[in-house]
């Protein structure tokens, strides 16, 4: 683990992010937020090409909790088998989609904790749902973000949680909207685990990991 940059540092970093890409997008495709929140769910253990290519078929027919509990568990099963553990997922869709026309009128609440507080929805997944569909500035830590967050000393910690704290703590305000969206982007294609792409990296006069790659 490196030490945790100043606040300078971190900002100069987040300034080339945004310069390079200043509205960075997620990579699951949806249509509003319930299908926002089942393609999160889905991406668990799984790439997001992998959920898109099972979903686009699916999200035409079941974009709501009604629809998807008319399709039921085998249709579901169908459509995303090609998702790793697909048969839990599908039965956590489908308690999830049940509770959302039952407690919520159909409608995907927007706060941490009712989401939740629903089947297959970690803190992850909440906080994608509220960062991309209400613009709160929450920090979904992935593995991407654990990796890079820690290797290039912009937010340090031993857990998921404490390196979620780190970026609250010390990444600008300015920035911690797209903040979790530049470091996956980073970590998923130059940050890479085995082999980091530190040549091509564009904050790498600034990173504290010591085992750059030529």
């Amino acid at each position: 683990m490196a030490r945790q940059l100043d606040y300078h540092t971190i900002h100069a970093i987040f300034e080339r992010f945004q310069q390079a890409e200043p509205e960075p997008k997620g990579e699951l495709e949806h249509t509003n937020a319930y299908t926002l929140l089942v393609a999160v769910a889905l991406s668990a253990q799984a790439t997001d090409v992998g959920v898109n290519k099972a979903t686009r078929a699916l999200f035409q027919i079941a974009d709501a909790p009604q629809k998807m509990l008319a399709l039921g568990l085998d249709g579901l099963t169908e459509h995303i088998k090609t998702i790793g553990l697909f048969r839990q997922k599908a039965r956590n869709v489908i308690k999830m989609s049940r509770i959302l026309v039952d407690t919520y009128d159909g409608q995907v609440p927007c706060s941490r904790a009712a989401l939740q507080s629903l089947p297959g929805v970690g803190r992850k997944t909440a906080n994608v749902v509220l960062n991309m569909w209400w613009h709160y500035p929450a920090q979904a830590v992935d593995t991407h973000i654990f990796r890079f967050g820690n290797r290039s000393g912009v937010a340090t910690g031993k857990t998921v949680d404490a390196v979620e704290r780190a970026i609250e703590d010390h990444v600008p305000v300015t920035f911690q909207q797209h903040a979790h969206h530049w470091m996956i982007l980073h970590g998923r294609y130059t940050c890479l685990a085995r082999k980091p792409k530190c040549a091509a990296c564009m904050v790498r006069d600034l990173c504290q990991f010591e085992e750059k790659t030529i």
